[in-house]
């Protein structure tokens, strides 16, 4: 009788835990399914942001020079990143916006408060991702370096303790400024419009839920691209440069970089590589958005 009393303790106790991981996990699963489907795009936005040509050029240039592998490499990093970063955000996301929920008695939330809780979401995700993040942009961008200056990372983990090793432990966070409002603005454009598109696709439009998603999917992506990719390119030279002979960095800090950038090509500048950026966003968010859809329907099926 204890013992059954015990198992049924231990139950409850393993159903509560389950309860309170599962935004986070679940967000973590998906987010990290579709950054294996968008390495490549990612890897060719990254490459035209370092100024290498077109996408046509820098596709072309990749696979004569590099080879298909060189399109995934810092592919560990970027799954490392989203097991951090996406599961932090996306789990944040739904915990604070379904304590809001029970706060409004059930009704939906107003477009400005999704947003202040995805501008949130996004602070909470980048400090926990921004080790692995600076890993991915290196792993990068580390064969568009002189041979003299290139760190040859092995992989995610050996390049986190490379830098902790040569640089600090806190220079894991390096850039952590700006990619926090980076991920703030990404963040408020991707999760704000994706629940505001759900409800407008479902109970104004009618559509099922296949449409729903795709159509929220493609909304929130499409946000998501124009709201980051200012402080995306910023937060990238940032975490890119290198001292020159003297040991100077080119830029101060993000805001230096902003200034310098503005200066020299305008507010365009920002935009560079935008439509690629686009066509990788928005799909890494259609896809993750999906992913986690499917995840929480087999979830449904089988009962957890």
């Amino acid at each position: 009788m204890a013992d059954a009393k015990q198992q049924q303790q231990t139950a409850v106790a393993a159903t509560g835990v389950w309860k309170t991981i599962k935004p986070f996990v679940n967000g973590g699963a998906s987010g990290m399914l579709a950054t294996c489907v968008i390495q490549p795009i990612d890897m060719v936005k990254v490459r035209i942001q370092l100024g290498e040509g077109s996408a046509g050029q820098v596709t072309k240039n990749m696979l004569a020079n590099e080879g298909i592998r060189s399109f995934y490499k810092g592919l560990s990093a970027g799954l490392l990143r989203q097991a951090t970063y996406t599961t932090a955000r996306l789990g944040s996301f739904r915990v604070l916006t379904n304590k809001a929920v029970e706060k409004n008695e059930g009704k939906p939330l107003p477009l400005i408060q999704k947003a202040f809780i995805g501008l949130t979401a996004g602070a909470i995700g980048a400090c926990v991702g921004s080790p692995a993040d600076l890993a991915l942009i290196r792993m990068q961008a580390d064969s568009t370096l002189p041979a003299a200056q290139r760190r040859n990372y092995k992989n995610a983990f050996h390049a986190l303790y490379r830098i902790s090793a040569d640089e600090g432990i806190l220079a894991l966070w390096k850039g952590a400024g700006p990619t926090v409002v980076r991920a703030m603005a990404l963040n408020m454009g991707m999760l704000a419009s994706y629940d505001q598109s759900v409800e407008l696709f479902r109970d104004k439009f009618g559509a099922g839920e296949v449409s729903t998603v795709i159509g929220a999917s493609a909304v929130s992506g499409f946000f998501a691209s124009a709201c980051s990719l200012p402080f995306d390119y910023v937060k990238t030279q940032i975490q890119k440069m290198q001292p020159d002979a003297n040991g100077k960095y080119p830029y101060t800090g993000s805001l230096d970089c902003a200034m310098k950038t503005f200066k020299s090509g305008g507010p365009f500048k920002f935009y560079t590589g935008f439509p690629v950026y686009c066509v990788r966003i928005a799909p890494h968010v259609m896809m993750t958005w999906i992913f986690l859809n499917q995840i929480q329907k087999f979830e449904k099926k089988i009962g957890i």
